[in-house]
């Protein structure tokens, strides 16, 4: 079994003015670097063999906080890593929007999805790619994934085989465990 820990994004300048982000890089507010921090001491005791980021500056500027905060607390020579496993990696990204990437949503703005959206089937096919990878990559270890709100939602809807309405969002920094099978192919 893999045990693979999912880990939202600090909050972003854009989150706090409901921008809908997908491929932008978005900016950490100080809440959300001060999040970064707060997850990574959440999470010290547990020694990651490996950790997997979306290469979205958001995502990559959470990872750095967490790591810096690792080593600032002298977990281990390594940050908390067993090895020195960390990877950006495109799989992770959010959802693509398209034409839509920038755009206000809210309650008060709505918009028509526009056909240049990344589909929820390609998502889900890069879930599956992505918890494939993690599965074969690294059988009966423990993985750390920074990802994005939806994108993380896919993920578990995926694993556990359900609609995404049936997945609670995500908070900035929120973690959540997917126990994984390993597969031996």
């Amino acid at each position: 079994m893999t045990n693979l820990y999912l880990l939202r994004h600090g909050e972003t300048e854009e989150n706090v003015r409901h921008i809908l982000q997908g491929h932008m890089p978005g900016t950490l507010t100080e809440r959300g670097r001060q999040q970064a921090v707060e997850a990574a001491r959440a999470l010290a005791d547990i020694p990651f063999d490996a950790i997997l980021s979306s290469d979205l500056k958001r995502c990559v500027d959470t990872a750095e906080l967490f790591l810096s905060t690792l080593n600032a607390q002298q977990i281990s020579p390594l940050g908390g890593i067993k090895g020195e496993l960390f990877t950006l990696t495109p799989l992770l990204r959010e959802r693509d929007w398209g034409s839509a990437t920038g755009m206000l949503v809210d309650k008060e703005h709505r918009i028509q999805i526009p056909p240049d959206v990344e589909s929820v089937a390609a998502i889900k096919q890069r879930a599956r790619i992505f918890l494939g990878f993690v599965a074969k990559t690294y059988p009966d270890q423990t993985v750390l994934a920074i990802s994005h709100g939806l994108f993380c939602r896919f993920l578990q809807a995926v694993h556990y085989q359900k609609e995404i309405s049936d997945i609670q969002p995500m908070h900035n920094t929120e973690f959540r465990l997917l126990t994984l099978q390993n597969r031996s192919n």
